[in-house]
């Protein structure tokens, strides 16, 4: 191809590839657009390629979604921010298709484009997009709209932004609810570009329109503008606007609409402020914690720490804490789960009495639940309540528990716990963790599930971490030693594992004269496993030991090992010694 053909190359690529029946091939070529646009230089990419992506906008939806998405990071290729207005032809089109994704996608480059346009270059070719798009014949142009008012609105003349929230509030009374629910999820955007004034007049009116909507899709959506919008408003405003509006969601016909109540009135507490809060909005929640769907209990139990954080103590023992309790044995598991994921968060808001008298009963009652994710929830965070409570009644009241749920039936409940053992112990003490929890540590080393074999030797290892090599040379080493000689393949794999993690803890001393010895003695074990397994084991003790003791015990045992007739025992052994040897030489 000659010189003068050759900066064309790329561009018939493109056409080529973008015309192409497979659709990875034309996804492939949209993806290097801006390879493409590097090549061809701004002005080309501004005369060429541009207008040819707005020609070819009814591909599939994969390819127009990667052609929206490459767009949004375009304007360094047509030549700067001067010239970012010959982007929007492409995404305005965009923004008109069926496939939702798309449009979001188009809309979300807008964004991002309209954010560095001048002032000028905004009103002269974003804001006219913005209202073509709002007058669009179909649903899915005035859909897109929704999500631009907010780059719009702050540099457009006074006149213009009359007409924008006018456009706006037309918007939020269309006839189509997809487009009224667009108005509502995007109002606080919008609404945190208006000035005050305009505020109380023109977006409190839209807002009340959203919040009286025959459809509980905009009505849930008008929720969540309800936490946006009184974080712009002034609190005797919010209580005068938003609260009455609350107060009618959390008795709404519609569950999800008072599912969403539930998720959003812990922030709306704090826009209200204090008193409104323990009049209007607590006996709001109440309503929501005894509501006869259990998916709204679900929402409202999840986020009973974070509302009682904003109330005070006697509040909160006083209102939510009879519900608290109704919640610990509601019908539903995943009333109950939710709940325990949260409830420990209380402990530090109701102080020890109030923990002691009111929440550790609950947590008793939910350590004990039928279902193993209420127990494991309550395991996950008793951290929390120590602090508050102490050591001392902790240990009387759920170390009981704790070591029931130890043997529980589900292992995931026993990982839990095995995983939680190394913070008891350090809370516990050394003494009082040798009564209770030494013996279920080396029980679960020989449990039927693997994960939890491979948990219990970690955790030996994170024990002696806390106690130091003395204590696990008294406590750990010979109970593990003793398992050695297990019939089980597996359960000798374990102990394996456990030895391995355990050597660089204890210290070259105890490694050579106690752990080494049984290692070597494995190597000659029947099963193949266990003696590639050892040959690993030997390769990580050699930084351990010294130089002698890898010359006259780990060598010969390695050079053993790459003479067995197993195959995978040979390699992992030569392994070995080849890191040996690197070893030395270094």
């Amino acid at each position: 191809m000659s010189n003068v053909d050759e900066p064309l190359y790329p561009i018939a690529v493109l056409i080529d590839e973008l015309k192409n029946d497979d659709i990875q091939l034309r996804l492939n070529s949209i993806r290097k657009l801006s390879t493409i646009a590097r090549a061809l230089g701004e002005e080309r990419t501004r005369k060429e390629l541009i207008p040819f992506l707005s020609e070819n906008n009814d591909d599939d939806d994969e390819v127009l979604l990667a052609m929206a998405e490459e767009l949004g990071v375009f304007i360094p290729y047509v030549g700067g921010v001067e010239h970012a207005h010959v982007l929007l032809p492409t995404l305005e089109n965009l923004c008109n298709v069926e496939e939702t994704c798309v449009r979001d996608k188009a809309v979300e480059s807008l964004c991002r484009i309209g954010s560095q346009m001048r002032e000028s270059d905004l009103n002269d070719s974003f804001v006219p997009l913005v209202k073509r798009l709002a007058a669009g014949e179909w649903f899915t142009a005035r859909v897109s709209a929704c999500g631009l008012f907010h780059i719009a609105y702050p540099s457009a003349p006074e006149a213009v932004k009359t007409e924008l929230r006018s456009i706006y509030s037309q918007l939020c009374q269309d006839d189509m609810p997809m487009v009224r629910r667009s108005a509502a999820t995007n109002l606080g955007k919008f609404a945190a570009t208006i000035e005050p004034a305009h505020l109380k007049t023109d977006i409190m009116s839209i807002f009340e329109d959203l919040t009286q909507d025959d459809q509980d899709s905009v009505r849930l959506l008008a929720v969540e503008g309800c936490a946006a919008l009184g974080k712009l408003l002034e609190p005797q405003d919010c209580v005068a606007h938003i609260l009455p509006v609350i107060i009618n969601f959390s008795q709404d016909k519609s569950w999800r609409v008072r599912y969403m109540v539930a998720n959003q009135l812990y922030e709306l507490c704090e826009a209200v402020g204090p008193e409104p809060t323990s009049t209007e909005l607590v006996p709001a929640y109440e309503r929501l914690l005894r509501d006869n769907e259990a998916e709204v209990r679900i929402a409202a139990a999840g986020k009973v720490t974070k509302f009682c954080r904003i109330l005070n103590p006697e509040l909160a023992i006083q209102h939510i804490l009879p519900c608290v309790k109704e919640l610990s044995s509601d019908s539903s598991q995943h009333v109950r789960s939710a709940l325990a994921s949260v409830i420990m968060g209380m402990a530090p808001v109701l102080g020890k009495d109030a923990t002691i008298e009111q929440l550790l009963p609950i947590f008793l009652s939910l350590l004990k639940d039928e279902f193993p994710d209420v127990r494991l929830n309550i395991i996950s965070k008793l951290d929390q309540v120590n602090q508050v409570i102490g050591i001392d009644l902790l240990s009387q009241s759920l170390l009981p528990a704790i070591v029931e749920l130890a043997e529980d039936r589900h292992w995931r409940v026993r990982l839990a716990i095995i995983e939680y053992i190394p913070l008891l112990a350090s809370q516990l003490g050394v003494g009082f963790f040798d009564d209770k929890l030494g013996t279920l540590c080396m029980q679960w080393l020989q449990d039927k599930v693997y994960s939890i074999r491979d948990a219990a030797a970690n955790n030996l290892k994170r024990l002696a971490e806390e106690f130091g090599p003395e204590w696990a040379m008294q406590h750990i080493v010979p109970q593990v030693l003793d398992m050695i000689n297990n019939p089980h393949y597996l359960y000798r794999m374990t102990i394996l594992r456990a030895i391995s993690l355990l050597a660089p803890v204890m210290g070259s001393e105890i490694t050579c004269s106690k752990l080494l010895p049984v290692i070597v003695t494995l190597s000659k074990d029947r099963v193949p496993n266990i003696k590639f397994n050892v040959a690993k084991v030997l390769q990580s003790l050699i930084p351990i030991v010294d130089q002698s003791v890898v010359e006259n015990t780990i060598r010969p045992a390695l050079v053993e090992l790459a003479e067995d007739p197993d195959v995978d025992v040979r390699y992992f052994a030569n392994e070995a010694l080849q890191a040996s040897h690197a070893m030395m030489s270094s």
